[in-house]
């Protein structure tokens, strides 16, 4: 079972040191979308084992998150506007 202090672990793992054979490929993760969303984050986490760092295919991925950012729509929404506006 993972704690917040395992989670908070994981988060801080630099993928440049990891032995990427060892992370798992999103693409074998299956998630049953009839579950409850509690017992499908659930699942996710035993499967993706770490929700950091894994692979997409080959490519590994770093996930990092930043409390105080903008959320994503309002960020694809300045992208968009930007592009509008060239």
């Amino acid at each position: 079972m993972l704690t917040l202090q395992k989670m908070a672990e994981m988060s801080h793992m630099e993928i440049e040191n990891m032995d990427t054979n060892t992370l798992i490929d999103i693409g074998c993760v299956r998630i049953d979308d009839t579950l409850p969303a509690k017992q499908r984050i659930s699942n996710f986490l035993e499967q993706i084992k770490n929700p950091y760092c894994y692979r997409c295919g080959k490519t590994p991925v770093k996930i990092e998150y930043i409390s105080d950012a903008k959320p994503l729509d309002e960020k694809i929404l300045d992208y968009f506007i930007g592009l509008k506006n060239r």
